[in-house]
Formats: structure tokens, sequence, C-alpha cells
């Protein structure tokens, strides 16, 4: 199990350009199981998440093809369908939260689609109940051995349906739309998710011969096609790694410039972030933060009200930034409520920063008040594990602004969302090792 050792309280400098979005990958190298043609897709970010997802989809018979460090291509015209339903198969496909977007694609395109309950990061109970209840819909019949914990759905045929999702899921978007584009008919998707990486997929499809109306609304009209055909994609920047890079800019009172952010797909992000008295300032397509020497202060509400931050569906904040958001404002003036929805485990981690001097109550699994130390006294460092990607970062965060030698466990959780994550921070400045 790797370790990262930071010596924390260095000032960074320099600029640092985001990977691909995470997320985003994960549909769109789902997406290629729809076409027998080749697909080429760029700026994919090199993270143990997406390496898997590729793996995997070269032991489905999909040829992968490596032109660059970020660019791929893939031809899905020849599926071993078989490995759908060996021992091997349900073993890879437990190990990937996003395994379960290939089974979209593979019902549509081969009439059924199989996956083992798949793992991911513990933060609380992530139910499949969005993409199969859609994929019902469209006429499949669904399949579930309790004692494997496997899935399946199958169909002759799909046909178009209305659907109002009980939830705007963004996996299950994206499941249901892979499956409706080849549906016989019409397909609405009400209640869809409409964050920019489903727009992004969206758009591919589109380009593939898909016929997909209200891309970014949270109403999709689909009508379905007999076949699609190769394109070529690139991918946005990791919108979570910019907000994470913010972060850090502002915990260790760095001046940092974030490259090629791609502004118009960041929402509310920016302007969250200037709530806890962070400078966020636009320079064409970048973002640059100034050296915060004097600290920064958490706006109250207009009746002077205290601060609440809370994740909602997009266009709302999104919920991988709100465990970086806490740690900012552990050393901010003032204080905050953190109201984290939807994963009822993600706030655990509280107690590690907690033990390194954070002034936090846990209300309950679901909320947190800060109250910020405005740098009069530093974080101290200590010894932690990583319980998941988000929480790992912001626990790198916090190291990497605590006073001493802080020691990280488990940063495969890092890896899976962070593409060589030590390398370019230490292109900034930072004292960081990884044993």
């Amino acid at each position: 199990m790797g370790t990262f050792k930071i010596e924390g309280g260095h000032q960074l400098k320099g600029s640092i350009q985001p990977q691909g979005a995470k997320n985003e990958a994960l549909q769109i190298l789902c997406a290629v199981l729809l076409t027998p043609e080749l697909v080429t897709i760029n700026n994919i970010p090199d993270i143990v998440d997406v390496n898997k997802l590729i793996s995997l989809l070269k032991k489905l018979g999909v040829k992968v093809e490596k032109l660059s460090r970020t660019t791929f291509t893939f031809q899905a015209d020849n599926v071993n369908l078989k490995y759908l339903e060996s021992d091997e198969f349900k073993v890879d496909g437990r190990g990937l939260r996003g395994s379960i977007m290939i089974v979209g694609p593979l019902l549509a395109r081969f009439g059924k689609g199989y996956i083992p309950k798949p793992g991911g990061d513990k933060i609380g109970r992530r139910r499949l109940d969005t993409h199969f209840d859609g994929l019902i819909s469209l006429g499949a019949k669904f399949k579930y051995s309790r004692e494997e914990q496997f899935y399946g759905v199958e169909a002759d045929k799909l046909k178009g349906a209305y659907m109002l999702l009980e939830e705007a899921s963004v996996t299950g978007t994206a499941n249901v739309v892979m499956a409706a584009v080849l549906a016989e008919g019409q397909t609405t998707i009400y209640n869809a998710a409409c964050e920019p990486y489903l727009q992004q997929l969206c758009k591919m499809l589109n380009r593939m011969g898909a016929k997909i109306s209200g891309v970014g609304s949270n109403m999709l009209i689909i009508d379905g096609v007999d076949s699609l055909v190769g394109t070529d994609h690139t991918m946005l920047p990791d919108m979570i790694e910019i907000g994470s890079w913010i972060g850090l800019a502002a915990m260790t009172k760095s001046e940092l410039t974030i490259t090629n952010v791609s502004w118009n797909d960041l929402g509310v992000i920016p302007n969250v972030f200037r709530k806890l008295g962070i400078t966020v300032e636009k320079r064409g397509g970048d973002i640059h933060i100034p050296a915060h020497t004097e600290g920064y202060e958490i706006q109250n509400f207009i009746d002077g009200s205290i601060l609440t931050i809370s994740d909602a569906p997009w266009p709302g904040f999104t919920p991988d930034l709100l465990s970086i958001i806490l740690v900012v404002a552990t050393q901010a003036r003032g204080s905050v409520l953190i109201h984290q929805k939807m994963f009822e485990s993600r706030l655990f981690f509280v107690d590690k920063l907690i033990d390194m001097g954070a002034k936090i109550i846990l209300c309950d699994p679901h909320r947190a008040t800060v109250i910020g130390h405005d740098f009069k006294s530093p974080l101290k460092a200590t010894t932690m594990t990583s319980p998941d990607i988000r929480a790992g970062v912001s626990l790198l965060i916090a190291a990497l602004s605590a006073k001493g030698t802080s020691t990280i466990m488990n940063i495969k959780q890092i890896d899976r969302g962070y593409e060589n994550i030590d390398e370019r921070l230490r292109a900034i400045g930072a004292h960081i090792e990884r044993i």
C-alpha cells in the first residue's frame, strides 16, 4: 500500500493544468460500445479508475490503441459477450463504480448487459435503481442474483418511452441515454441530470448519429436510430481537480494559476469559493489565485446568519468538492455549515482534521460546522489514512498547509482520481514524497 510523506508549511508558486475529467471519461469510454466503428478520444486522464475501465473494455474485445499520453482509439467491432458471464468479469466489474455504465450500451446494441454490484468509494449507499428502472421502462427484463450480487438486463428490442427519473443521477441518466439512442421510437427523460459531462456525452452521441434534443436541460428527448458511427471527442478539464487546486492555493497562501479551465463549464464553483473569501480571478481561459497572505474571510448571508454550503444536482454545487470546501474553511475567518446531502459517510473523515487541530463539530452524518482558525493556529502534522478519493485529497491539502511532516496511507484512493499528483505538486514547490 503506497504512502505520501508530506512536509507542510511551504508556499507554492507556478501554474498547473487540470487533467481530463474523470467523471466524463467513465461515461465516454462506455459509449464506444455503441458502434463498431473507430472512436478517438482525447484528453483521457491517466488515473486508476479510468485505466481499470480501459482494461475491462479490452477484455470485452474492444481494440484499444494508445496514440499519445492522453489520446486513444477504440473499436468495438468484435465484442466478446461471453466475458460478461465469466468469473473474471465478476471480479473486474466489482472493482470499479463506473463499470455500471457498460450495461446501457451493451443492452442497446446486443440485447443484454450484465454487471456485478460495483465497488468504489466508501462514502455511503449509492443506489442503482435509477439505472435499472430506466432500462426496464425501455422494455428490458431485469434479473438479479442475490447470492452473487450480479445484475442483468435483456431485451430483444428496446422501445422508446416517457420516464420521470426518481433522482437526477448522472450515471443513471448516462446509462439510460446510451440505451435509448438505439431504441425504437421516441424516449423522453424528465428529471435528467444536466451537468457538463452528461452534456458532453450527448454531444458526442449526436456526432455519432444519435438524435438527442434538450441537451443541457433536465428534459431530454431522444429519437432512436438504427446505428451509430465513429467520432472524435475531446474531454473537458476536470472541474473537481480545478476546485481542489483553488483550495490548495488558499490553504497554503500560494499564488497559483490553473490553466485552460473551461470557465463556461464550472457553474457555481468559483462563486462558492468566493463566498469563503477566496479571490478567484478570470484571466482569459485561466484561473489565477493570488497569495492570500492576510487570510480569507467567510461571508455571511445577507441577513447576517451563518453561511451554509450544500450540494445539489447541477447547476448546484457538486458534492465532490464539499470535502475541499470543508478543509479550506478550517483556516478561514468565520464559521460555515457544510451540508452533505447525498452521502451519509462522506463527512466521517473530519475526525482526522480534528486530530490536526481543526475546530469542527460533526452535527450528524450529513452536517458539519467549521469554525475557522484564521491561520492563527496552524494545523498540526499527523499520520492518517485516505478513506476515499475526495477526502484523500482534502487531507493532502491539509497536510501541505500543516506544521511538520505528515503521512497519508492508502493513497491508491487518491490515485484513483488524480493523475501523478505528487509529481505535479512537486513541480509547483510542494514537499511531497511517494513511499
